[in-house]
């Protein structure tokens, strides 16, 4: 993994399209063996009989893992009979519903041929089954236990993406413009393999976070959009659909159809303005607390679940002259900083406006109304300025110019045992086999003020349909949409690297958890109502505000300020954003 600039990329895998963890070439192992076995036997008894519908749906289902276009010329070839009976055989197999057919040109004279969802369906249930027989025979198992199939295989409810039914006919193909994260780059490097699920070229631009808001208002002032499909950061959501940015899906789409209930309840309130949905979840990342497990354990001190328990740990393990340090977070100027102080006033009960509580924390419908006052300047805000300004003597000498990804990067070396971190950021430590904090990760919510409770604050992106997306285009968009959000297609970003996952189904899947233990981590936190999309709130302005804090906040941490100067500045400076 690195960075380019303030983006974040992720290696190029080993096989193209596909990703480089083993989970996903499990598929050809599984493939491979079955191949190996027919040519033991036909060798064992010096005889040999072709199997057709084994060899073509071998074929047919190894390129659709590797994301290469199969047609009728290629299984005929690979059936073993002479051509005339191979089609019959391969017509066989499509009359029994086991192969898809999709058109490749309008005319429809060229087509190409994809597993159908009863093939890939009874395909996981033989590797099952295959799996159990040799475990029954004490067959020797692949390493870390994964077994012939491996993902999607064994015991799943949670199947591949299958290819549409109908390719998308987008003049140009698939134009996206996302965030330029982990998560995001995962699908980049699968790209060849989502062309064949939708059926047509797929153009990504990704962005960091700033040029991407920018470039999504850019774009809104086109007569048409240059993109089918935008990634929204979840406070954006109010200032999108106030500045006709994105498209209402209820006008687009029938919405169940994304089977709604299956997404994290903080994570789907948060795409909606006004009562309704303007996007689908991509990416659920709460930003949590990463602590070292061993080296608490070590010391004997609990993983700390209060401000208080923070500064402590901090403390214990502040060794500057060894080149160790307490703790690691978002302090650079601007809009890092910005995301720190509301998210660590959330942790002590403070939201950055004026908002009814309710059951778990705060309500936000009432914002799409316009009514918004700032509550910044606070006392319950003044402890969460005061306690950055006390984590500040623990912190690295550069933590005040640490943003996204600068904080998790001492993490991972080793220098801090504990940082404040999006999940999404996790495989810079977990995917890193040289990171002394691979295995040993914990992970929190944010750890609670006297006054506050512990708290995820939701980040993370919903993908949208731009407002002034071609009528023409906006049907095959929809069809993208689902395809790049269903279970099937998050489940494969998770086993290619990323870390968020949300969907409950996702999250519950034991491939996945078997990955990593921050999805189960993430589950619990949402059922105990502690994932929350309210500390950010979604209001038109949010952007400034966000700029406003990180301005004078950074400002108190480099003392030109006192902390109780620099919320009656932010909260003047805010009153008049929010007026005008």
């Amino acid at each position: 993994m690195k960075t380019v600039g303030n983006e974040f990329r992720v290696a190029d895998p080993v096989s193209p399209g596909v990703g480089d963890l083993r989970e996903l070439q499990d598929h050809l192992q599984a493939l491979s063996m079955i191949e190996e076995f027919s040519a033991e036997f036909d060798n064992a008894l010096g005889i040999s009989h072709p199997n057709p519908f084994l060899n073509m749906a071998v074929m047919l289902l190894r390129n659709h893992v590797e994301g290469r276009t199969s047609t009728a010329t290629a299984l005929i070839s690979t059936s073993g009979l002479p051509y005339a009976t191979a089609r019959r055989k391969l017509e066989e197999m499509q009359q029994a519903g086991l192969i898809e057919k999709r058109a490749r040109t309008r005319t429809g004279k060229s087509f190409s041929l994809h597993p159908s969802p009863v093939l890939l369906e009874r395909w996981r249930q033989l590797a099952d089954r295959m799996n159990r027989i040799a475990s029954e025979h004490r067959a020797e198992a692949v390493a870390d236990d994964y077994y012939f199939g491996g993902s999607y295989m064994v015991g799943q409810t949670i199947a591949p993406p299958t290819v549409l039914s109908e390719p998308l006919t987008l003049s140009g193909g698939l134009r996206i413009l996302v965030h330029g994260d982990p998560t995001f780059m995962v699908m980049e490097n699968l790209k060849r393999q989502f062309e064949q699920i939708v059926g047509t070229k797929i153009s990504q631009r990704a962005f960091s976070i700033d040029r991407l808001r920018h470039e999504a208002l850019r774009n809104a002032e086109r007569p048409a959009s240059a993109y089918d499909i935008i990634a929204v950061d979840l406070p954006w959501i109010g200032e999108f659909v106030e500045k006709g940015v994105i498209a209402p899906l209820d006008d687009l789409m029938d919405v169940d159809r994304l089977d709604p209930d299956d997404f994290h309840i903080a994570g789907w309130r948060g795409a909606h303005w006004g009562g309704r949905p303007y996007g689908v979840p991509s990416q659920t990342t709460p930003e949590l607390l990463f602590f070292r497990r061993d080296l608490f354990a070590e010391a004997g001190i609990e993983p700390p679940v209060t401000t208080s328990a923070v500064l402590d740990a901090a403390r214990h393990f502040h060794e500057p002259t060894h080149g160790r340090y307490g703790i690691a977070w978002n302090a650079a100027r601007g809009t890092a900083l910005g995301h720190t102080f509301m998210m660590t006033c959330a942790a002590f009960g403070q939201p950055m406006l004026d908002l009814p509580p309710i059951a778990g924390g705060f309500d936000t419908e009432a914002l799409s109304r316009g009514e918004a006052v700032p509550t910044i300047d606070t006392p319950l805000a003044l402890d969460a300025a005061e306690y950055l300004l006390e984590l500040l003597n623990y912190a690295p000498p550069d933590i005040l110019s640490m943003s996204w990804y600068e904080r998790v990067r001492p993490f991972a070396s080793g220098a801090v045992p504990m940082a404040y971190g999006y999940t999404l950021l996790a495989p810079y430590f977990e995917l890193d086999e040289s990171s002394p904090a691979r295995g040993h990760t914990g992970y929190l919510p944010h750890p609670a003020g006297p006054s506050g409770h512990p708290i995820a604050p939701v980040g993370g992106y919903v993908l949208a349909i731009p407002a002034n997306l071609a009528p023409k285009r906006q049907a095959q968009a929809v069809e993208a949409l689902i395809a790049f959000t269903s279970p099937g297609a998050q489940k494969l970003y998770v086993l290619n690297g990323s870390r968020t996952a949300p969907r409950y189904s996702v999250g519950a899947d034991a491939d996945v958890r078997r990955l990593s233990p921050i999805f189960e981590a993430v589950d619990q936190m949402s059922w105990r109502d502690e994932l929350q999309f309210w500390p950010r709130p979604p209001i038109p302005g949010i952007s400034e505000i966000i700029a406003i804090l990180g301005h004078d906040m950074h400002d108190m941490l480099r003392g030109i300020v006192s902390p109780k100067e620099a919320l009656r500045s932010a909260q003047a400076k805010v009153e008049k954003a929010l007026q005008n």
